[in-house]
């Protein structure tokens, strides 16, 4: 099986060093992750009249190692076109993301973003995430786990379906995670997402993230600085198969997402609105 790797924490987050060492019981890897974090990017791609940096930083028979200056849908794009894994790939693996893709921050993701990315080329593609900001997270629930539920997807993945899973781990130790549980993404949004950086520094000081902090800059005349922050807002008409409730509640979540984002039944009630005309030429 030939596997492509990345992420949106770039090559340097432990997280994609896991789930590199997983993935290898399962075939070749080869690992396209971006230089610098791309956290936020969804499907971004690093389009522009710019040089995108790509270096191999290591080889071996089974493991390759590379970085590109790009964002995560970008890297898988470079490693398509230019036959980083011999041929197309068997299967898109990105993360591990250090932090929940669960509900409203799948649609930001750039985790899922790149697995999405896969899913357009015909590619079955996984997201996998841990709900821990931590550089150091545990992540040995991951390792125990991910291999048999990376097994169940793809023995009975459908085929052209442009189906991509999200799957997202509670921040526990192994023996702590109550199961697995299949659910829907959460619905909910963001509030008071915008902190002035004075405001914002004081409440991130305690903060474990390390990578992707960027350094403070000098404010233009007139400028006034923020960092965005931001507030989860569940919404009451969540059930228990919310993916963030399932992860909240010690349980791993899967839930299916599909590169269609159509909505069927509203096609068929605003064609049954008489919406749809022909004009006289």
């Amino acid at each position: 099986m030939r596997i492509l790797i990345t992420n949106d924490d770039s090559y340097k987050a432990k997280g994609i060093g896991v789930i590199a060492d997983i993935m290898q019981s399962f075939g070749d890897v080869t690992v396209v992750a971006p230089k610098k974090p791309q956290s936020g990017m969804s499907m971004a791609i690093s389009i522009g009249f710019r040089q995108l940096a790509f270096k191999e930083l290591s080889r071996s028979e089974h493991v390759s190692w590379n970085y590109f200056d790009a964002t995560p849908a970008t890297c898988i794009k470079f490693a398509l076109n230019q036959d980083l894994c011999g041929s197309m790939p068997d299967v898109v693996v990105s993360g591990i993301n250090h932090g929940s893709n669960a509900s409203t921050a799948a649609c930001y993701s750039g985790t899922l973003g790149a697995a999405e990315e896969g899913a357009l080329n015909g590619i079955p593609s996984i997201g996998v995430s841990i709900d821990s900001h931590d550089p150091d997270a545990d992540f040995s629930g991951i390792e125990h786990y991910f291999p048999e539920i990376f097994t169940a997807l793809m023995e009975n993945y459908p085929a052209g379906s442009g189906i991509y899973y999200n799957v997202n781990f509670p921040d526990l130790p192994v023996g702590e995670i109550k199961g697995i549980r299949v659910g829907y993404q959460g619905i909910g949004r963001w509030g008071k997402e915008f902190l002035t950086w004075e405001d914002a520094k004081i409440k991130m000081a305690d903060c474990p993230v390390t990578f992707g902090k960027v350094e403070e800059t000098a404010a233009e005349e007139g400028e006034e600085m923020y960092m965005m922050v931001g507030e989860f807002i569940d919404d009451e008409r969540n059930n228990d198969e919310a993916d963030h409730l399932i992860v909240k509640s010690g349980y791993i979540s899967v839930v299916a997402h599909r590169v269609d984002g159509t909505d069927y039944e509203e096609v068929k009630r605003l064609r049954s609105l008489g919406l749809e005309k022909e004009f006289v030429m």
